[in-house]
């Protein structure tokens, strides 16, 4: 186990390429290396032991902290071009293909992105869910900037975020895009930590309201998109809202996760691929 906790912490010293800001699959991976090695417990007690653990603790502790140098800069660039309106500049371009070959999970993105929003976790206690609402869960960053680029979202378009949670992908489309966004969210301490991110950093065709989505307007959304924030009757009833506003005009719709099968079942709907609950999916309503 030594020689291994060794290897991981030499090969991370000697890879300069980690420091290059580009490398952020890499460098993220390489941090994750360098913490478990920070966090290991010798299973022997001996001094020698103890010894070699914690002179490889203090090396993976250092590397680490350049490394984390590294990504606090990156984060800054990224944080001062949305400021400054070269969002799209900034963001465009991270997603790898291959990066949506493991569909579920957190990955390098989401380090970077979760640096650069700086969300803050509510202090305030959440409330209870009600029946068929599903727990909160952001969509990862892959798959909002897929989202982004598949839709070809124009200044026309309105994305309504239904169960926007935290504001991630509200947040990103008025970040990359020249559309205009709206997380409706229940939680109000959601609803506030989001507005604090739009504010700091001046995205302001990001929009954030504090109600239950099956009260929502749905009166402007040319895109509707639901991360399956609920499922059964809930579900039913705002697809049956969805409908009915189909039949004044034509909108899409975007899913991820278990309720593409069902949102795929209206009638309503056209796919624009073949529904596969791993990715996200676009629908058009149709007459």
């Amino acid at each position: 186990m030594l020689e291994d906790l060794h290897a991981i912490v030499k090969e991370v010293e000697l890879d300069r390429s980690l420091e290059r800001p580009e490398q952020l699959r890499e460098r993220i991976r390489a941090m994750d290396r360098l913490e478990d090695v920070m966090l290991h417990e010798p299973l022997e007690a001996t001094p020698a032991c103890k010894a070699v653990v914690e002179a490889l603790r203090r090396r993976a502790k250092a590397r680490h902290a350049a490394l984390a140098s590294v990504q606090q800069h990156l984060c800054d660039a990224v944080r001062h071009a949305i400021v400054h309106g070269a969002g799209p500049h900034a963001l465009n371009g991270w997603l790898q293909h291959d990066d949506l070959r493991e569909p579920w999970g957190y990955d390098h993105l989401d380090a970077l992105i979760g640096d650069v929003l700086s969300l803050d976790e509510p202090d305030d206690a959440i409330a209870a869910l009600e029946r068929d609402m599903v727990f909160y869960q952001p969509t990862p960053v892959r798959h909002v900037l897929d989202l982004i680029h598949r839709a070809r979202l124009c200044s026309d378009d309105v994305v309504v975020d239904l169960g926007s949670g935290m504001g991630h992908v509200p947040l990103l489309v008025s970040i990359c895009t020249d559309a205009q966004a709206c997380g409706i969210e229940r939680e109000h301490a959601y609803v506030a930590s989001a507005r604090r991110a739009a504010q700091a950093l001046r995205v302001e065709r990001a929009t954030f309201l504090a109600q239950d989505a099956r009260d929502a307007d749905v009166s402007r959304g040319t895109v509707f998109y639901l991360y399956t924030p609920f499922t059964g009757d809930m579900l039913r009833h705002m697809l049956d809202r969805l409908r009915r506003e189909a039949s004044r005009r034509s909108f899409r719709v975007a899913t991820l996760g278990p309720c593409t099968p069902a949102v795929a079942g209206e009638s309503w709907l056209r796919a624009a691929s073949e529904p596969n609950a791993d990715r996200v999916t676009l629908f058009r309503s149709v007459a």
